[in-house]
């Protein structure tokens, strides 16, 4: 007081300085996001870190970002996706939308984005991007589409189908955790989706409209590429009790199509011609079948078929084993048979791989050529490809003792429980019930349905736990508290009344668009969700000055970060696509930018008219 300043000009003076202090932080932080010299994740954690440090935020709301709904939702939602892959749901999804799509591309796309769309507003559209890919490029193979015609409007459609629900992008949960932290009405699970329904609609008639602008060439699938032995030959039995026993062989085919192709029947050891239709399938019957190692590594006795070597000699390998080693789930791997190596020109009988070396052969590939002989009976060659089944200490052993005739290295397959695909698509459902009737608050909605996919076996723990996206949710977790910050300090307040004094006389649809704007151009270096902390809660605050609903201003924010397609660093979706579409930079422009006016003239409008 004695130096002429009163409480009220030193509360403002410290304020001040938490301010400028906040600027630092904000401003390394975009760098650091955008440069990406540190990972997200690091950079949330030194956010949080940082504001706790200058004591801009106590360290309880420093951290709340881990406690918070959308850092739990967007958990839980990853392990649910995961259980809906890890039962083979999306991958019958994928399957039908192939059937269905046809030689068109119009109508290839409509089906494409549809399906896409709708899966994206309850899972991770990232995840069902990475999941159509290869669906996709198999489709443009066979009916010989271009697949630069099918791969934008692929992932362009994943992104609009987040706007269908709350759950759909982490930037609607962001946007509605800003918006009950400032004392508005929260969303509820479906209050934005007349909103993206429109969206998706107006968005589909353009993509089809201007389909033409895009390239007509086809890219190449990497991922097809780098796995591209993708068909093996195995020997499956029909087990006791198996609910084939008594099918007849040509409807048994048609049900089991997309798994494998049968090439053979044996039964009673004699050979069996498969092209009689009067065959009915018997108990103990084996199949000589191609498949895929998914497919292979997918192979439960619950389906009422079983690899025919594991069923024959795989009790005698695990009662072989110590205690340690019955607890653990046997391996799968491939066995290259090496140039000169002395199995070459002996059957597989004859090395009795499971006398010699304590693992079952349960497949087989060789390039140039295909089998149709037991796998008892073939004999090896140099550049075969031996499938083994057995224990972790077991392959080791192989890998020191044999690694002058064998090179074993692993295998990457993705086993199905198919069996839990009706659990899995319950529980799913459920959990969006749960959270849309608002019985439960959505964070504890998905985490249920998240441990009920575990709990049910649908995934096992460390699929749940490898499911989740840490970078994701440290990073949603970390720009939480930006938008806390912004508002302690006061900032959101000052940058409200500098943007009203800019825009206050503008018509309300054009101030909605100037916050679409803003968040479109920022989300193509940033993520959508560290746009949305940034930019909503000056929204917030401007729209409650100038009398403009600010769950409108949020909304209209939110959708400009995660529907501008103006780049393809906007969007990770369209980073995956970039090379097997063989696109150019300027592709994306060509549909992004008008896509991207329309829906922000449309959600400007819509955003007003249903949150007024």
């Amino acid at each position: 007081m004695k130096f002429g300043f009163g409480q009220g000009r030193d509360h403002n003076l410290w304020m001040d300085l938490h301010q400028i202090m906040f600027l630092i932080i904000l401003a390394l932080a975009l760098y650091l996001f955008v440069s990406e010299k540190l990972g997200v994740d690091m950079t949330a954690l030194l956010i949080i870190l940082s504001l706790a440090v200058t004591r801009i935020l106590d360290p309880k709301d420093a951290f709340a970002g881990f406690s918070s709904e959308p850092a739990l939702i967007v958990v839980a939602v990853f392990v649910l996706s995961a259980g809906l892959s890890a039962t083979g749901l999306t991958d019958a999804i994928g399957n039908a939308v192939s059937r269905v799509a046809g030689k068109n591309q119009w109508t290839a796309n409509l089906v494409i984005m549809t399906t896409v769309a709708a899966l994206s507003a309850v899972t991770h559209h990232l995840m069902v991007t990475a999941m159509m890919l290869p669906i996709v490029m198999r489709l443009c193979r066979e009916q010989n589409l271009p697949s630069s015609r099918l791969l934008i409007p692929m992932a362009t459609a994943a992104s609009l189908g987040t706007t269908l629900t709350l759950i759909g992008a982490p930037a609607f949960l962001l946007a509605n955790n800003v918006l009950k932290h400032s004392g508005e009405p929260a969303l509820r699970l479906f209050s934005v989706t007349p909103l993206g329904a429109v969206l998706v609609g107006v968005g589909f008639v353009l993509i089809l409209l201007l389909l033409w602008v895009l390239p007509k060439t086809s890219g190449r699938d990497q991922q097809d590429e780098k796995f591209r032995i993708d068909e093996l030959f195995t020997e499956l039995v029909v087990p006791q009790g198996s609910r084939w026993a008594g099918m007849a062989l040509p409807q048994f085919q048609k049900e089991t199509e997309k798994l494998f192709e049968v090439v053979g029947l044996k039964r009673n050891g004699a050979r069996i011609s498969t092209l009689e239709a009067e065959v009915q399938l018997q108990e103990h019957d084996v199949l000589l079948v191609k498949t895929s190692p998914d497919e292979l590594a997918s192979m439960d006795e619950k389906m009422g078929l079983a690899l025919r070597t594991v069923k024959k000699y795989g009790e005698e390998i695990v009662g072989s084993e110590d205690e340690r080693s019955k607890t653990a789930e046997p391996m799968i791997v491939q066995a290259l048979v090496l140039p000169q190596s002395s199995l070459v020109g002996k059957s597989v009988g004859e090395i009795d791989f499971v006398r010699t070396m304590g693992v079952i052969v349960i497949g087989l590939w060789r390039r140039g050529g295909w089998l149709y002989h037991e796998l008892s009976q073939v004999r090896l060659r140099e550049g075969d490809l031996v499938i083994l089944w057995g224990h972790e200490h077991q392959l080791d052993e192989i890998n020191a003792k044999y690694s002058q005739i064998l090179m074993l290295f692993p295998m990457n397959v993705r086993p199905k429980k198919r069996v839990k695909a009706k659990t899995a698509a319950l529980i799913m459902v459920t959990s969006v019930l749960v959270a849309a009737t608002e019985t439960l608050p959505p964070h504890i909605a998905f985490m249920m349905g998240a441990v009920a996919m575990v709990l049910s076996k649908c995934l096992s723990v460390r699929q749940a736990y490898e499911s989740i996206e840490v970078k994701i949710f440290v990073m949603i977790a970390g720009v939480i508290p930006l938008g806390i910050a912004m508002e302690k300090t006061g900032l959101a307040t000052l940058s409200a009344e500098s943007l009203a004094r800019l825009i206050a006389h503008w018509d309300p649809w054009v101030i909605m668009m100037t916050f679409f704007v803003a968040a479109g151009l920022l989300t193509q270096i940033l993520s959508d969700a560290a746009t949305t902390v940034l930019i909503a809660p000056i929204a917030i605050v401007f729209a409650k000055n100038a009398g403009v609903s600010p769950t409108a201003a949020v909304v209209c924010v939110t959708v400009g970060a995660v529907a501008s397609f103006l780049t393809p660093i906007g969007h990770h979706g369209n980073l995956l696509i970039l090379g097997p579409g063989n696109y150019r930079f300027v592709d994306f422009l060509k549909i992004g930018l008008p896509l991207t006016a329309l829906i922000a003239v449309v959600t400007s409008f819509m955003s007003l008219h249903l949150w007024n």
